[in-house]
């Protein structure tokens, strides 16, 4: 399999009658009719608008959906236009997702709260000549843009993302004011094309796809697996955003790495609203299932869920109010942080098999090793053995380097990617890699290089300590590092007895120089990954 698209087409074209997607209202869509709405979606963008034709009878200007859009001449969709991609989880958003690509589009995803200028920068870079978003969004991001900005959520002008350069509009939900004239209405794409227009029910979804007719197999889907798929920015400045290009076939190889790495097939349940682990799971013919908003645990048991993503903060907060999982969850992975030993441990005891997912944006995944191996492994931070089909390389100062197959293509407006510095030292014990921290991290003391990663973990698992983190602050004469232990208490805290504890855990030059006991640790992003810089500033001010 070397395409996203063309192999979920498959699934639909074996098992058109199976439950492809649970909304987060539970409510159901089969591959079948997944596949109709997916190849309405690309006949809509793909074609030539003259093709399109005219608005339907009574129509008015806002609602004229198959009116030719004028603010771009010619062809509709062109091999690696890229498509400004504002929708948030759910049936439309993966019926849209892979329309787009279908038609030969490149994803670029709206990104709210980015700083206007960085924002800028991207549009700049990407160029998208299309834009799928929500009409709520549109209204946010214009008639009521100075209501979302005194509300903390900064948009893109959907409407006009790059000043001077022409986009089309695809939008999903009722007309808006905002939404601009002449763009295309996701209902009425697919109520022209002769099917339901939302989630349907099991029995009238199996009807639908029944009859999605040949246009729901694989071949009409083939293309060049190197056509890029998708743009995702992992960090920059306003001068060079850094994104990441992602190709069909390097998504798709991702994809069939992560089905190679635990058991997942028809009958099972995947409840995540997270595309990498959604993905796989209409590959193997399973169940998508999206999270509706609600108690997580209760949602895991209402759908009979098999697999499940988690973050560890939020997992550490789940598994405090509900120390036992549904036992009908077998999967339970973790990713995007590194997990503190008491999590884990939690987790084990919550009744599923525990995996981490070892992974980066530019290689999606590396390699995966069981909750019960990570707190086996004695110093550093067990990653795991490199999955099938991942190249490995330890340069001479430790940092590792990933090739493969699912590797992105190249960073947008840079040449092919070989290979990629992942900035995570590491060491092999046999055919295991084993994290010793982030080349950024590390800290410098009396000539002697310090790695957190190394030790981290064996601190956090001691009795008395929820989590523990090692930072330097440099000393601006001297250039040296103060080595600073912060930890998060657990019931049974104990200072004296860590103190007395540690040489037993780090090397005598890592030994802190004080140790600094805090509420919580500081974080950001999406998956609340520890913010280093943050924690440096909190406990210099406490020093």
């Amino acid at each position: 399999m070397n395409d996203i698209v063309s192999g979920i087409m498959a699934v639909a074209a074996r098992e058109p009658g199976r439950t492809a997607i649970v909304d987060g209202r539970s409510r159901e869509i089969t591959y079948g009719e997944l596949a109709r709405r997916v190849s309405a979606v690309r006949d809509a963008m793909g074609g030539p608008p003259e093709d399109r034709g005219r608005p339907e009878a009574g129509a008015g200007p806002e609602d004229g959906t198959r009116v030719k859009d004028r603010t771009l001449p010619g062809a509709g969709m062109r091999p690696g236009d890229g498509v400004l991609f504002a929708v948030r989880p759910g049936v439309d958003a993966v019926t849209l997702a892979l329309g787009a690509v279908a038609a030969g589009g490149t994803l670029v995803l709206a990104d709210p709260g980015l700083a206007p200028d960085v924002l800028a920068a991207r549009m700049a870079a990407t160029r998208p000549a299309w834009v799928v978003s929500e009409s709520l969004l549109h209204t946010l991001s214009g008639p009521l843009k100075g209501l979302a900005r005194r509300r903390g959520l900064l948009l893109p002008d959907l409407a006009n993302p790059l000043p001077g350069h022409p986009v089309r509009h695809l939008y999903t939900g009722p007309w808006l004011p905002g939404v601009p004239r002449g763009a295309l209405r996701l209902s009425r794409i697919l109520r022209s094309s002769g099917g339901p227009t939302g989630p349907t029910g099991r029995g009238s979804g199996q009807a639908a796809g029944r009859e999605a007719g040949p246009e729901a197999g694989p071949a009409a889907y083939e293309t060049n697996p190197d056509q890029p798929a998708a743009v995702i920015f992992t960090s920059g400045t306003t001068a060079r955003p850094r994104g990441v290009v992602h190709t069909r076939g390097s998504l798709a190889a991702g994809l069939e790495m992560f089905r190679s790495a635990f058991p997942l097939g028809p009958g099972d349940v995947v409840h995540t609203d997270q595309l990498m682990l959604g993905l796989p799971a209409l590959l193997a013919g399973a169940t998508w299932s999206l999270p509706g908003g609600g108690d997580l645990a209760a949602e895991l048991a209402a759908r009979r869920a098999t697999h499940t993503f988690a973050v560890p903060v939020h997992l550490d907060r789940l598994l405090r109010e509900t120390p036992r999982l549904p036992a009908t969850l077998r999967y339970l992975l973790l990713g995007a942080a590194p997990a503190p030993p008491g999590v884990l441990r939690r987790a084990i005891e919550a009744g599923p098999e525990v995996l981490s997912v070892y992974a980066m944006t530019e290689a999606l995944p590396i390699a995966i090793a069981s909750a019960r191996e990570k707190l086996a492994q004695a110093g550093g931070d067990l990653l795991g053995v490199p999955l099938p089909g991942v190249g490995v390389r330890i340069a001479e100062d430790g940092e590792l380097f990933v090739s493969g197959p699912h590797l992105a293509r190249r960073y947008l407006g840079e040449e092919p990617l070989r290979e990629i510095a992942t900035g995570d030292l590491v060491r092999l014990e046999g055919d295991r890699l084993v994290l010793i921290g982030r080349k950024k991290d590390m800290i410098l003391r009396d000539g002697v290089n310090i790695y957190p990663g190394l030790y981290e973990s064996g601190v956090a698992a001691l009795p008395g300590v929820a989590e523990a983190a090692i930072v330097g602050l440099p000393d601006p004469e001297t250039g040296d590092e103060e080595v600073v232990l912060a930890v998060v208490p657990a019931d049974g805290y104990d200072e004296g007895l860590l103190r007395r504890t540690l040489p037993g855990i780090v090397d005598a030059a890592a030994l802190p120089d004080r140790i600094e006991p805090l509420d919580a640790f500081p974080r950001s992003g999406r998956a609340d990954k520890l913010d280093r810089a943050a924690l440096r500033d909190l406990v210099a001010r406490r020093g």
